[in-house]
């Protein structure tokens, strides 16, 4: 026979046996450390909390990280990578499953770092932020170099002493954390504040940067293998030199940077040269320069001298122009008379042609030429008065028959405008008598409202209006006082009348008034009668 049911067991509900469990599992596992590699990771959900599930060889746990704890954490999860998570199990009632709640993450020893360095390294390369055509040239002799690292470290004051050695300039330090949380952030940003500052404000902008740290592990490292880091220094405008651990160690920002210094040693000497040598070297070209001018003057004189030897004698060179001169002066008297004789020849025969009859025959040419001309010029004017009046001839004729079809045009458009006249003015006539059928039917429909509204209706009835002495509606027997005047109006006509003593008296009392002894009509009522009849407030 089957088991009787146990009467005294307790019974939960669901919600209760999964409230019990979920408290059960977070006090006695209330803070664990899981190692396992990240699976089913697809980045952040879309309200910024992240789901995925961590396993090793034979068993897997869903995990969650919240949306507040994933912004502050250095390392975010990534598919296949192997790390340590810290934080709490609980359960979620909704699929009765466990799950654990993630509070911090970080890699699994070295290995882990490495691969994920390399992939960032793979990632970022793939973006061209390592590209060497976008790197500077280092300024030859900065005035000022701004630097980012710790304050209190050794690297800050090794930086100094080797600029004080090399060539003392002027430094601005910006104090960050190089490492732990938030120092990945710290120095982005003192690269962007670097970069912020104007140029000739009251905070000088620096002509070089250097970034640098002292050694260290991979882990101490790690804040300059961020990505926040790197895409500054890859985006800094300011040439900017790192210097992150010795020289053995390589981290992203090496590669972004414009230059890469074994060690923050090295970084001061590649930021500026030594003064002494420059000094040295000045003197040297200095020397130089006055002992090449000396040569090139000693050359110049040189040459000098021995062009002077092979110019000849001042009265060598001025013998053959001075004859050229004495035969010019010979021969000058002679060419003198030449041309005089010359021109002597020439107006002589001009003379010779100037004679009496050949200015006759030229003015004979000259009256024949203008006479000629005259007569083209008669002729050229009736030519042209000619074909100007046959040109306006010929426009008198097309003003005509412009003006008859401009006339006939208008005639037409007075004729269209006529009759668009005639017909809105029917249709104004046929909308007028619509607009006053409508006016009456409505001044109807207002007067037989007026007629049923209006109290003459009422008195037509038999009742009648009591009016005061000042014409104005008595709606109580309380307000008529004795002996007092009153009009009484009936439907074809008002008669006077006076109250009695007695009768606002009885009303006063709260006296039933007297009931009539029948009612009388209008035909009965004597007019001019001030006999009173209750016939109630009208009002």
């Amino acid at each position: 026979m089957p088991a009787e049911p146990l009467a005294n067991v307790h019974e939960f509900t669901v919600s209760e046996l999964s409230s019990s469990l979920k408290r059960t599992v977070e006090d006695t596992y209330g803070h664990v450390r899981v190692r396992g590699e990240i699976s089913g990771f697809r980045g952040p959900h879309s309200s910024g909390h992240c789901y995925f599930a961590l396993k090793d060889d034979s068993a897997k746990i869903e995990a969650v990280i919240w949306k507040f704890a994933h912004a502050r954490m250095r390392f975010k999860p990534q598919e296949g990578l192997e790390v340590i998570a810290t934080g709490k199990l609980t359960t979620y009632p909704g699929s009765s499953k466990y799950q654990i709640v993630i509070e911090q993450l970080e890699p699994a020893g070295v290995g882990a770092l490495m691969a994920l360095l390399e992939e960032r390294k793979k990632k970022l390369a793939a973006e061209g932020l390592f590209d060497e055509r976008r790197k500077q040239l280092l300024p030859w002799l900065p005035e000022v170099i701004g630097v980012v690292t710790s304050p209190t470290g050794a690297v800050i004051r090794d930086i100094l002493h080797r600029l004080q050695d090399r060539f003392p300039r002027r430094v601005l330090v910006w104090p960050v954390k190089v490492q732990g949380e938030g120092s990945a952030e710290q120095v982005a940003a003192a690269i962007r504040g670097f970069n912020a500052l104007p140029e000739g404000g009251r905070i000088p902008r620096p002509d070089l940067l250097i970034v640098a740290r002292g050694g260290g592990s991979l882990e101490d490292l790690w804040s300059f293998n961020e990505e926040i880091v790197v895409r500054a220094a890859a985006d800094s405008m300011i040439p900017l030199i790192s210097a992150v651990g010795h020289e053995t160690d390589v981290t992203l920002i090496d590669f972004a940077a414009d230059k890469r210094a074994p060690t923050p040693t090295a970084a001061a000497e590649m930021a500026v040269p030594v003064r002494s040598e420059l000094f040295t070297e000045v003197d040297g070209l200095a020397r130089r320069s006055r002992m090449s001018w000396q040569r090139a003057q000693e050359g110049r004189r040189n040459e000098l001298r021995a062009a002077a030897r092979a110019l000849p004698a001042a009265h060598e060179l001025l013998a053959i122009p001075r004859q050229r001169l004495d035969s010019a002066a010979g021969a000058l008297p002679r060419g003198l008379r030449a041309n005089t004789h010359a021109h002597f020849r020439r107006f002589a025969a001009t003379s010779a042609r100037l004679t009496l009859r050949v200015l006759h025959g030229q003015v004979t040419h000259a009256r024949l030429s203008l006479t000629t001309c005259g007569e083209r010029l008669t002729n050229s004017a009736r030519s042209l008065l000619h074909r100007r009046r046959e040109r306006f001839a010929g426009l008198e004729l097309r003003l005509k028959a412009s003006r008859l079809a401009n006339a006939q045009a208008q005639r037409q458009q007075i004729a269209r405008d006529r009759e668009r006249t005639h017909r809105l003015a029917e249709r104004a006539h046929r909308a007028l008598g619509t607009v006053l059928q409508r006016l009456d039917a409505r001044v109807e429909r207002s007067g037989k409202l007026l007629a049923a509204l209006s109290y003459r209706s009422v008195l037509e009835r038999g009742f009648a209006l009591v009016r005061d002495a000042a014409g104005h509606p008595i709606h109580a027997a309380a307000a008529i006082g004795p002996s007092a005047r009153l009009t009484v109006e009936f439907a074809d006509g008002r008669v006077g009348a006076t109250a009695d003593a007695d009768r606002p008296a009885a009303a006063s009392q709260g006296q039933p008034p007297p009931k009539p002894a029948a009612r009388e009509t209008k035909s009965s009522a004597p007019r001019g009668t001030a006999k009173p009849i209750d016939q109630g407030s009208l009002f």
